[in-house]
């Protein structure tokens, strides 16, 4: 069990959550949910001893063991996969590493001897060499040949740190097991071998994710951080969702009913406190009037964005032909043989492992680099326009966001702009911020602007969740589904991606593939799966 008592956390006088007081019971996943900013990364920090609560403290036996995702991916750079996996159990490694250290001299001194011997009984005694297969069980699970257990971190691409580093959280059975964005960048059999770890796992298991898919399969309680403090409730993600906009909905009736008859009751002392027969009713009124008056609700720190892409004109009868698409980047091949023809209302969700694949098809699509072979053609009704997943170029000039926006806006006025801005949560004088001091998610909110203002009837999208909260990719959702025409969206968010598509295209170095079906009936179907395994490299 993990208790909070008395909780706080503030920086420079601005408190992210205060007085939090939780109990933490073994046998359940907890996701702790909040808006960007509401303190959820600062809470796991508190709880893993890694950062200072202002007030309050952390309760739990002393002879638990707490478990971190970390978040450096280059920290173990020097070191083999395998060890790092180890590091996750601190007593172990530290046996493993001398032990390790031993055996790998040249010539062993008869104290060496001793002291290997030593370490071999503590390494049996702590199962040591049950959990170091249990380690390389663990890699290959998570998709990491053998062949990667024995090379440096830094040998590796970065979806596959990311995996080295979930195995070295989870290794070694914890007691207490903290993730913070757990699914980023892994692909979806990593995401489904994650949910199936923590769908059996015993202990007390805290989760921050963005992924909605995966807080309603895991998550056996909700942990809301907001309004400067934090509330669990039983249940998934989506029950919570439910309940509390009713609660939000109810309160919101309670506060009118009272209001209105605070004002009926504020009418009749207006109109009877100087009439004598009556100034007892009156007097009598005011009293009621101090109980029934409401508190004002108080405000969340959750906003949800207004999201909508309309478009200038339909798509006429031919959108895209594509054929035998093929690219390579510094002689490695991305993309090869890739040809389909776009229909109408099309809603194409471009998946597969290498993501410098399905980025690369983007950036061809969108006119951004040039095919090695192949063609490319757009029909004539068509405008596409394109949300890459490093937009980094579009903020190169440190202007204002007003007038970056107005840059692509002909036929707008700054009135207008404001407007729209606003309605993406840029108020006031938010407007007038440079934007090269946006956050991640303050500049895809840009990008979105930028993107409703084109009105194109073709849009391309390369991960646009990243950097969101949950309330903004809720809004984003809504406005995919409601979206009238094409789109292609590359995205590990795989509840966006299967109420959203109707066609999924599976593009690998070696090939691809073009089924029409949802993005869960293609990972489902054993059909597909056998096609699947053709193209993998």
């Amino acid at each position: 069990m993990l208790l909070t008592d008395d909780l706080t956390l503030a920086f420079s006088g601005n408190v992210l959550f205060e007085h939090v007081n939780a109990k933490f019971l073994p046998g359940n996943c907890y996701g702790l949910i909040g808006a960007n900013g509401a303190g959820k990364s600062s809470f796991l920090k508190i709880l893993s001893s890694d950062l200072d609560a202002s007030n309050g403290k952390v309760i739990y036996d002393s002879g638990l063991r707490i478990s971190v995702l970390k978040q450096d991916q280059f920290a173990y750079d020097s070191f083999p996969v395998i060890d790092t996996v180890i590091m996750g159990h601190n007593a172990l490694y530290e046996v493993y590493a001398e032990r390790k250290a031993i055996y790998d001299k040249d010539d062993m001194t008869e104290e060496d001897g001793i002291r290997v011997g030593e370490l071999e009984d503590m390494f049996a005694d702590m199962d040591g060499y049950n959990l170091e297969a249990e380690a390389e069980k663990m890699l290959s699970e998570l998709g990491l040949s053998e062949s990667l257990h024995e090379k440096t971190m830094e040998e590796l691409e970065s979806g596959q740190k990311i995996r080295v580093l979930l195995a070295q959280a989870i290794f070694g059975d914890p007691d207490i097991l903290l993730l913070d964005e757990p699914t980023n960048q892994l692909d979806y059999q990593s995401v489904l071998w994650l949910e199936n770890f923590l769908l059996e796992f015993q202990k007390l298991a805290i989760v921050i994710s963005h992924d909605r898919h995966f807080l309603n399969k895991v998550c056996t309680h909700i942990a809301n951080l907001d309004y400067k403090k934090l509330e669990i409730y039983v249940g998934n993600y989506s029950f919570w969702e439910q309940s509390s906009q009713l609660a939000m909905k109810q309160k919101k009736e309670d506060f009118k009913q009272r209001e209105d008859k605070v004002k009926e009751l504020e009418e009749f002392v207006r109109r009877f406190s100087a009439n004598a027969s009556k100034s007892k009713q009156a007097t009598s009124r005011k009293k009621l009037i101090e109980k029934l008056r409401p508190e004002s609700i108080p405000e969340t720190s959750r906003r949800y964005p207004y999201i909508n892409f309309s478009v200038e004109r339909p798509c006429g009868g031919k959108i895209l032909v594509v054929e035998n698409l093929s690219y390579s980047a510094n002689g490695v091949p991305l993309l090869k043989d890739v040809s389909f023809t776009l229909d109408h209302k099309d809603k194409v969700a471009i998946i597969g492992d290498n993501s410098l694949s399905k980025t690369a098809l983007l950036d061809v699509l969108a006119g951004k680099i040039s095919p090695d072979s192949g063609t490319i053609e757009w029909g004539d009704t068509i405008a596409h326009d394109y949300f890459p997943k490093d937009h980094a170029s579009f903020f190169g000039d440190n202007v204002e966001l007003l007038e970056w926006l107005a840059q692509y806006a002909d036929t707008v006025d700054n009135q207008e702009l404001r407007g729209l801005l606003g309605r993406m949560l840029f108020s006031g004088d938010d407007v007038f911020k440079k934007v090269a001091v946006l956050s991640g998610g303050e500049k895809a909110r840009a990008m979105f602007s930028k993107l409703m203002l084109s009105k194109a009837n073709a849009l391309l999208f390369d991960e646009p969740t990243d950097h969101l909260d949950l309330e903004a990719i809720s809004s984003l959702n809504k406005a995919f589904k409601s979206y009238p025409e094409i789109m292609m969206i590359v995205s590990n968010d795989f509840e966006l991606l299967n109420t959203v598509c109707n066609r999924v295209i599976e593009v690998s170095p070696a090939g691809m593939i073009d089924q029409k079906t949802s993005f869960d009936d293609y990972m489902r179907s054993d059909s597909i799966q056998k096609k699947r395994d053709l193209i993998k490299v």
